[in-house]
């Protein structure tokens, strides 16, 4: 038993190793993203939304589609704007032809007048409901990509975003690996994202962790506040002060496991709910802006992970808005950083933001995170 132990400690130092020798080679990221979610009839015009961006300081968002409104308002802006092939699109892209016409008909026309610098190819396809989502996947992913190439846009990152539930293994992060009836078509995956030096984008949501188990896992420690005791991996060593740190490394040791170690994780969503229903454990306005706000430290400090501690990790919060025609729990409805009516839900410390004429800021401000996708997330 010794031996054996012995023999896995190695191995997830020469793991820790193999990851952290190449990915200090990933240029440093700078800025912090936030997802613009449209579930709601309530919302603000595209035109607003983008005053309101420009306001807050943020220059990077991601929609979950091509909404001809939004891309066409955010033209000659500074916003950078990651769209999204809807997931019931994913079997028409099979054909390299089919591809070739939608990138022409939903993202050229905006060219270059709005800056799209990514799309994500469906969105959690690795967990989705439909099995046969999957294996257009990968296909989907490589013709758009040769179809931007063709059309002189290479620079456009092409990825999908995945649950956390990909992994088969999240704890402790040294652990981390891949669910194995999803092997095979995620090492196609990670092989494109390796050559075209694509990142891999993860949806982590500690508050999942923590609604499920209260009784044991710190809420310090899934809200990312300091000091606390949180944990240390016993093979690696490092100590996470917070479980979103912990949950990247998770998918970088997976990834390392596949072996491949030039891919950089990044966090197509995170956040926190400011409203839950009673069975949703620490959804409230106090948690959603602690977590909200330790991360918005942390991205101003420009922390890595203690995996990657030269590597800052970019994040994008979820979300802009609240939603209120998403299905699932209340949850799902109260992620945003904002009312529909532009008020905050609660403050952060974003930036001090003038609210509509009839309203004034208050403590109960908010700062949430919100999914634009209309399924609810899927939990770990």
């Amino acid at each position: 038993m010794e031996a054996f132990i012995s023999t896995m400690t190695i191995t997830y130092i020469f793991l820790a190793l193999f990851l952290s020798s190449d990915i200090g080679s990933i240029p440093h990221v700078k800025s912090l993203g936030i997802n613009y979610g449209q579930v709601a009839n309530n919302l603000p015009q595209p035109d607003k939304v983008l005053e309101l961006l420009s306001t807050l300081k943020l220059t990077k968002t991601r929609i979950y589609d091509t909404n001809p409104q939004i891309l066409s308002s955010f033209a000659n802006s500074n916003i950078e704007i990651i769209v999204t092939v809807e997931n019931e699109v994913l079997s028409q892209l099979d054909d390299p032809q089919q591809a070739l016409q939608w990138v022409n008909s939903h993202i050229i026309p905006y060219l270059p007048e709005t800056k799209i610098t990514g799309i994500q190819v469906g969105n959690e396809v690795f967990t989705d409901d439909d099995d046969t989502l999957l294996q257009h996947l990968v296909p989907a992913v490589i013709n758009i990509h040769n179809a931007l190439s063709r059309l002189g846009y290479s620079n456009i990152q092409v990825s999908t975003p995945s649950s956390l539930a990909v992994l088969q293994n999240s704890y402790p992060p040294s652990a981390g690996s891949f669910k194995s009836e999803i092997n095979g078509i995620m090492y196609q995956f990670l092989n494109f994202l390796s050559t075209t030096k694509t990142p891999f984008w993860i949806n982590a949501y500690p508050f999942f962790a923590y609604e499920d188990d209260p009784s044991t896992i710190p809420l310090d420690y899934v809200l990312g506040n300091n000091p606390n005791e949180g944990m240390v991996d016993p093979y690696t060593k490092l100590h996470y002060d917070n479980m979103l740190y912990a949950m990247v490394d998770a998918v970088y040791f997976a990834i390392a496991k596949m072996g491949f170690r030039n891919i950089e994780v990044r966090v197509s969503e995170t956040g926190w709910p400011s409203k839950g229903d009673t069975n949703e454990v620490g959804a409230s306005p106090q948690n959603a802006a602690t977590y909200n706000r330790n991360l918005l430290r942390r991205q101003m400090a420009n922390e890595g992970t203690p995996l990657n501690p030269r590597i800052r990790l970019e994040v994008y919060l979820f979300a802009l808005f609240n939603e209120d025609m998403k299905p699932g729990p209340t949850s799902e409805r109260n992620y945003g950083l904002f009312q529909p009516n532009e008020s905050m839900t609660y403050n952060v410390g974003l930036t001090s933001v003038s609210t509509t004429s009839t309203s004034t800021p208050s403590s109960s401000a908010s700062f949430t995170l919100d999914s634009s996708a209309t399924k609810t997330k899927v939990k770990p």
